[in-house]
Order: structure tokens, then sequence, then C-alpha cells
């Protein structure tokens, strides 16, 4: 568990990185305008280095999780997906061609709510991750960059329920935690740190050297089912099906330097 709050540190340091990225590629645009004035191709192998924001909708298996939330009467999530936002970057390392290395990160969340007597109830469910990613792009297509690859880092699946009736007061507030009766007001949040390995397939369709539209999915494995609830305490017995797999879809912008 320590190692995962360590992690933890480590995702807010690559976006700290990736911050970097969006720097060196206010450099990269000046280089950019030299290679379009040579009128020709300049790379033997793909070549470059940029990043973008990068919508993600992501497909969780939720089937497991409604039931239960079914059968305490709160309300069941989307069996849709739902959207995240989050960030890349890649450089191409030019020892070796065809590989790139760089970062990825996302977050996002999807709520349910629903009026059960004179009580509101609401459901929400939150997937989160980054790591390193390392790619190979194909050399034997032209003019597009197609990469596989995987992304290796760490995430968190929460679960946060959410009862109450009518609205609070500091008073009210002050007096439910002070006794150990029962109230009508609810809240809990269980937490699920995990390991990530999520292979990946992207696109990315140059535009005119400076930017490209990146397509791109992946599966998400999580590794680990410790679970726990606010306050860090363990939750024993959440079952298995109730986990950080999912498969997702990306589209986005990418600016930087692109020469495929």
């Amino acid at each position: 568990m320590e190692f995962l709050k360590c992690f933890g540190k480590f995702i807010n340091n690559l976006r700290k990185i990736m911050k970097k990225i969006f720097q060196l590629i206010l450099i990269l645009l000046t280089l950019a305008t030299l290679i379009k004035a040579q009128g020709s191709k300049m790379f033997d192998a793909p070549f470059g280095m940029g990043g973008g924001y990068l919508p993600t909708w992501n497909f969780i298996n939720t089937d497991e999780l409604n039931n239960t939330l079914l059968s305490a009467n709160f309300p069941a999530v989307t069996k849709s997906g739902f959207f995240s936002s989050g960030g890349a970057g890649f450089v191409y390392i030019g020892f070796v061609p065809n590989l790139r290395i760089g970062g990825m990160g996302f977050g996002g969340s999807t709520s349910e709510k629903t009026l059960a007597g004179n009580e509101n109830r609401e459901t929400v469910v939150s997937i989160s991750g980054g790591g390193v990613t390392i790619e190979y792009t194909f050399p034997f297509i032209k003019n597009v960059g197609v990469s596989l690859g995987t992304l290796i880092g760490g995430g968190s699946y929460q679960i946060e329920l959410f009862k109450n009736s009518g609205s609070f007061s500091w008073n009210e507030i002050i007096n439910e935690i002070g006794t150990s009766t029962a109230t009508a007001n609810y809240n809990r949040r269980l937490i699920n740190n995990f390991f990530l390995i999520s292979p990946t397939i992207n696109i990315e369709i140059p535009i005119y050297y400076l930017a490209a539209v990146r397509l791109g999915a992946g599966y998400s494995f999580s590794i680990g089912d410790n679970w726990e609830v606010e306050n860090g305490l363990e939750l024993s017995d959440v079952p298995s099906e109730i986990n950080g797999n999912h498969f997702y879809i990306q589209a986005g912008i990418f600016l930087g330097l692109f020469s495929y």
C-alpha cells in the first residue's frame, strides 16, 4: 500500500512533466517551419514529439456493482460507458528507430440519482489512471503513424454512495457526528488503488507537420484487489467482479512535430 501511495505522487509528477513537454512544443514550431521549407521529408523513420488533450470514453463492467446497488435501493450506474479527460505526450528516441516513450493520464466519473421516499440517494463511480507509455510505430505504414504499445502505471477505482433527506445546517452536522445514534444522512467512499497495464493501439494523422489527430483504443488490466474506505481502513469481501478492468477509446488533437 505504501508503494501505491508513492505511485500516486509519481502520477502528479507525470502531469508536471507533460507541461514541460508542451513548453518544448513551442520550440518545435520553429523547427517545423524550417522542415517545411525543405520541401521534402527529411527523415527515413518516424520522428518527432508531441502532446495534447485526450478525451476518453471508458467502458467499465458494472453488472455486479449494479446488482449490489439495486439490492440496497441505490441507483445503478450506466452500462454505456462514461467520459474522462486527460492528456498524453511522447517523444521518439532516435537511437532506437520507431520506438517512442511518453506518458498519459486520465480521470472521469459518472453518477446517478434517485428519490427513495423522502431520501435523496446518489451513486458516483470514478476511474483514473496514468503512467509511462512505450510504443512501436510500424515502419511499413507511411504518412500516418500506427503504433502498438502499452501503458504501465497505476490507477484508482472509486465508488461513492450518498443518502440524505432535506437540507443541512452546521449544527445538524456537528450533532450527527457527535452522537452514536443512526441518522438519515449517510455517505461512503470505497477506493481500490491498483497497478495498471494497458495494451494500446494509436493512430496519428499529421496535419501540416505541426499537429496530428489521434485515434486510439486500449484495455486496462488492474492488478491489485485491495480496497479501503475513505479514512484508509481496509475493506474486505468486495466481489472480484467489481474492479478497474475496462476497455476505452480515445480521440484528440496533438500539437508538436510529426514526420511519418
